[in-house]
């Protein structure tokens, strides 16, 4: 029998078999799972009992929702951030008896759990990274919802699932339309990838009032119900950034045929350009559950049960030039992923340090890529981290940088 499909057949095992429809029923693992994706996840999960089962749940401090979840869901681990909350978490839940892990070594024990056939990473941000990179070197299909894994160690990651055999599908939804709109064609016959953003809740603003931006004003998002964290991103749209380094690492793409548009309907996800002028794009309900069961599905595609869209009750679809100067972080992130090496790593710790100064009314709005730009021109050549502990080393020495320029930034505030 050739190798090839003993390792077919070996994995089609893996699976528990339901005895109705004889479907391979998908073990996952939710890592996050209290937060907007992993709460969308279990949602998807739970609409398809057949098809899906919870192996594992990782979570940080919210014990409270993280035992609702365990009740409902009946996970055999549960990883959650803190050894000392263990006690707390088991006396929530006195008839759970499966096991109980913390810390960093817990989450990536959750990661790479054997019966789990897919990773769902939900975490925000580059804590998000040691245990996508556990996910990939199991061999794991690993539902990718933390950009920041990619953006941080890109070549790193795309290199583990290679070696692994592990398979990398994207949950962002602006990736996930690129992976469906993709496969229209061949990798050859693709001239350019469009990923589309809503503009966030700035887009009509007067640049003359940015400075007065407040906390409030900037987590508004007119579209998406996201994290404090994302939803800062999304007004600066550093996000979008930080997807365009994360569509290269993906597809294969060079950043010169990685555009972005905005499109305030946030209905067309994203789409591909082909050679012959054929524009490919992927159409859906502004609902994070689609990708999700995309991911979880792929290549099926399951009955949507949540809901479709109608394109007659949206009229009219809007498409815009992205404005450079309402939004400088899209060109800072385009600089560091043709700088390369671990440059997109420092302006993805820069970013996360300044959101989180803005968020705590350290700095104003302007400043966040004020600050970001000046850490990377801080940093010289950085090289691609060719290890877990060298990206993690790039990201602890960027943050330090940009807190001693916060500090200067603040005291001028």
């Amino acid at each position: 029998m050739p190798a090839e499909l003993n390792s077919a057949l070996a994995r089609i095992q893996s699976f528990s078999v339901d005895p109705y429809n004889q479907k391979p029923v998908k073990n996952v693992a939710v890592l996050g799972s209290t937060g907007s994706i992993g709460r969308a996840a279990l949602d998807v999960i739970g609409a398809f009992p057949d098809r899906f089962r919870v192996a594992a749940l990782a979570a940080g401090r919210s014990l409270d929702k993280l035992a609702a979840q365990i009740e409902r869901h009946a996970p055999g681990l549960v990883s959650i951030e803190r050894e000392e909350d263990v006690p707390r978490l088991r006396s929530l839940l006195p008839g759970f008896g499966g096991r109980v892990v913390a810390g960093a070594s817990g989450l990536e024990e959750a990661a790479s759990l054997p019966e789990a056939d897919v990773v769902l990473a939900g975490l925000v941000g580059a804590v998000g990274l040691r245990s996508a990179h556990a996910a990939l070197s199991a061999g794991k299909r690993l539902a990718l919802a933390n950009k920041e894994a990619l953006v941080v160690a890109g070549e790193l990651m795309v290199a583990t699932a290679r070696a692994s055999g592990a398979e990398i599908l994207p949950v962002d939804s602006e990736h996930s339309a690129v992976h469906q709109a993709i496969r229209s064609g061949r990798p050859e016959e693709v001239h350019r990838i469009v990923l589309t953003g809503s503009g966030g809740p700035l887009r009509e603003r007067e640049l003359s009032t940015f400075s007065k931006i407040t906390v409030e004003e900037a987590l508004a998002h007119p579209t998406w119900t996201m994290g404090p964290k994302i939803s800062i991103d999304s007004a600066t749209m550093m996000n979008k950034g930080l997807e365009v380094i994360e569509a290269h690492f993906l597809f294969g793409v060079p950043p010169s045929k990685i555009d972005v548009v905005i499109h305030p309907q946030s209905v067309i996800h994203s789409f591909v350009e082909f050679v012959d002028g054929s524009l490919v794009a992927q159409i859906a309900r502004n609902d994070m559950r689609f990708p999700i069961l995309y991911a979880l599905s792929h290549p099926e595609r399951l009955p949507n049960p949540f809901g479709r869209l109608d394109l007659v009750e949206i009229g009219h679809l809007e498409f815009r030039d992205v404005d450079p100067e309402r939004y400088p972080a899209l060109g800072v992130a385009r600089a560091a992923l043709e700088s390369g090496g671990g440059m997109p790593a420092v302006v993805n710790a820069a970013n996360e340090v300044a959101v989180e100064a803005f968020l705590e009314g350290k700095i104003s709005f302007p400043d966040i890529v004020a600050l970001v730009s000046e850490t990377a021109g801080a940093h010289g050549r950085v090289p691609a981290p060719a290890t877990v502990e060298e990206a993690e080393d790039i990201d602890r020495e960027a943050r330090q940088a940009a807190s001693r320029i916060l500090r200067t930034l603040a005291r001028a505030s």
